[in-house]
């Protein structure tokens, strides 16, 4: 089989049945051409996508919930309705030891100060954060560092900025770390400067300081505003939220079905969700491409039969001078092959092509929709495979066409 293909007889036979139908044979290549043109693009925007979103999310811990205390809108146990809850370290510390699954749980405190620096001020949010932060919502760090054990122990009165806070409070390429800035008439010192993130889930945050310099400076005690807790990825996030918030509302002596008391927001159902859209748009990419492929070999099929009946004469000749039937179908299948794959690598050059325009001009820069839309090979390589069996395939049909006439009748035909 090998010797034939590497044939110079055989390539000339392709080529001159080629040329003898040059315009015929382009339009047929157009289907296959389409088909993987549309494949290698839809597969490579649907990565492109996809690693957009990956982008957005970054280093964010997507199979997190956040919970905060809200009002009841249930009586129970002698608490009418309407009662303020509020979360407390206590509760934060039951969680963690009773609810199946759970990786983390942070508790964070929240408020609203005015940020001075020399002449310069603004009103922003100050989170009062543990280390434990940083592990479940990664900061990009510009300069410095961020809040650490040392920080929490001695109570120290340092702060992470973000990129917006220091635009606005510091000069261009001015050196923040080591700096002070007053919150709330209080110095702290600038111990790190990050890059504010494209996607921010819960409030806006733009100045962090430890946790329990938030709870003097504040007087919060055990308080907390709210919380993010993450889940192993072998758990359901949506069960946790359950376990999570019922345990919280038999600490708080709520009514287990009171679905108030607490609001909610589950990143991981909705992180499910996108991947779920995401996966749907790879399958649908996959099928509409292969079903075009399909439909494009067919055709070339339909005029390999045309060609076939057009040549009648010259496969009885060819077969009265001793050629045996399986010569005539491989010479046959050969040529099916070649159309395919030739308008398949036009094809796959093409896609290549428009990928490359598309990350251009909607790749660049934070607010890219496709980022780095590409295909892998492995991918490419079976599109060719696929491309070599669906040729193979439909060049049987026109094959065994060829060789079900009689040579004698070949010869008989005009």
């Amino acid at each position: 089989m090998f010797k034939f293909l590497i044939d110079r007889d055989t390539w000339q036979e392709v080529f001159d049945s080629f040329s003898k139908n040059k315009l015929r044979s382009i339009l047929t290549m157009v289907g296959v051409w389409w088909g993987i043109l549309l494949l290698i693009g839809l597969l490579g925007s649907a990565r492109g996508l996809e690693n957009a979103f990956n982008r957005l999310f970054g280093d964010f811990a997507t199979n997190s919930i956040f919970v905060m205390g809200n009002t009841t809108s249930m009586p129970f146990k002698g608490f009418q309705e309407g009662k303020r809850v509020q979360l407390t370290l206590t509760d934060i510390k039951k969680v963690e030891e009773n609810v199946e699954g759970i990786e983390f749980v942070v508790p964070r405190n929240i408020t609203q100060s005015l940020v001075v620096r020399n002449f310069l001020s603004g009103r922003f949010s100050i989170m009062g954060d543990y280390p434990i932060l940083d592990k479940v919502k990664k900061k990009k760090l510009i300069h410095g560092r961020f809040i650490n054990q040392n920080d929490i122990s001695d109570r120290k009165k340092v702060a992470v900025i973000s990129d917006d806070i220091y635009k606005q409070l510091f000069q261009k390429e001015e050196d923040a770390i080591g700096t002070y800035i007053q919150i709330n008439s209080i110095n702290y010192k600038v111990i790190g400067v990050y890059q504010t993130g494209t996607m921010n889930f819960g409030p806006s945050e733009d100045v962090h300081i430890p946790f329990s310099t938030f709870q003097q400076v504040y007087n919060k005690g055990e308080k907390i505003g709210f919380l993010m807790i993450t889940g192993k990825p072998e758990y359901d996030i949506q069960q946790i939220e359950e376990d999570s918030k019922l345990l919280l509302k038999n600490l708080n002596n709520i009514h287990p079905k009171d679905s108030q008391a607490f609001r909610s927001f589950n990143l991981g159902k909705e992180f499910a969700k996108l991947t779920g859209f995401l996966t749907g748009m790879q399958f649908l990419t996959w099928f509409v491409g292969i079903a075009t492929l399909i439909a494009g070999v067919f055709a070339i099929g339909n005029i390999l039969l045309i060609t076939v009946k057009e040549r009648t004469k010259e496969i009885g000749i060819r077969r009265a001078l001793g050629a045996t039937p399986f010569e005539i179908k491989r010479q046959i299948v050969v040529e099916a092959v070649f159309l395919t794959l030739v308008a398949g690598l036009f094809g796959i050059i093409t896609g290549g092509w428009i990928l490359i325009i598309l990350d251009h001009f909607f790749g660049q820069g934070a607010e890219a929709t496709l980022v780095n839309a590409s295909v892998s090979i492995a991918v490419v390589f079976i599109a060719l495979i696929i491309l070599v069996v669906l040729g193979t395939l439909i060049g049987l049909i026109p094959a065994f066409k060829a060789t079900s006439i009689k040579p004698i009748e070949a010869l008989r035909e005009e």
